[in-house]
């Protein structure tokens, strides 16, 4: 090797160890930044579920704004089992719900969130995860002290078509599940169908779908029935 392909040789190695380094540095500098926007992420979907939050896109410090409303309206949160008792030491809100769908169902936790409203009215917020056509979808449904009553529920997509199935992010469509109930008279289950105009409609268990946009609010439906099942254990033991 002569002395310019060893100067080459040694030039391109230091500037990699070197941009490396930088890389590696800029990564544990930011991680920090990174996990706190993530947080402030997940804390204003669950404030979002109870018509909470709407404003952070204005406030002059958004991480401080959803904490303080966070802080505010999520007063207490659970974590339980399959059979709906709850787990003692467990934080609500470090459990991952996509992590635990994919363990047995008899080795999953699950997290529920209390908001207390303005006028001291409870409710109950439930994670709920799914599919749509092109990829995951997930949201949180609140319930009322009945744990019946939707009061309010808030969805979110990776890669759903927009203009059609990416819709369901949008407040238009989440409004409508406001007051319909997850079971009939008889206690019995029902969920929240998501029906096509030309369906006939189901009172208090039915929305509209979104035009265009079939299979992924047929994935909402479905997320909300599969998901919502894994709570009634909790539901049924402190249903009013």
């Amino acid at each position: 090797m002569n002395k310019s392909n060893t100067y080459i040789f040694i030039y391109s190695t230091v500037l990699v160890v070197v941009v490396a380094a930088l890389l590696a540095l800029a990564a544990t500098v930011l991680k920090p930044f990174q996990q706190k926007n993530l947080e402030t992420a997940k804390k204003l979907e669950i404030l979002h579920a109870v018509d909470k939050g709407w404003d952070a896109g204005s406030a002059d410090n958004k991480n401080l704004y959803v904490d303080a409303q966070y802080n505010q309206y999520i007063t207490r949160a659970f974590v339980f089992d399959p059979a709906g008792d709850t787990l003692p030491g467990r934080l609500a809100f470090e459990i991952d719900v996509s992590l635990e769908m994919k363990k047995d169902s008899t080795d999953r936790v699950y997290p529920v969130f209390l908001c207390t409203r303005d006028d001291g009215a409870l409710n109950y917020i439930f994670p709920v995860q799914g599919k749509g056509l092109w990829g995951p979808i997930w949201g949180y449904i609140a319930l009322g002290e009945d744990l019946n009553t939707i009061t309010g529920a808030f969805f979110d997509h990776q890669g759903e078509t927009p203009g059609l199935g990416a819709e369901i992010n949008t407040r238009w469509f989440q409004k409508q599940f406001v007051n319909k109930k997850l079971f009939d008279e008889a206690v019995s289950f029902i969920s929240v169908k998501v029906l096509k105009n030309n369906e006939p409609k189901l009172p208090d268990h039915s929305v509209d779908a979104i035009s265009g946009g079939t299979i992924t609010s047929k994935g909402v439906e479905s997320t909300i029935a599969v998901s919502m099942k894994n709570y009634l254990p909790f539901i049924k033991k402190n249903k009013l």
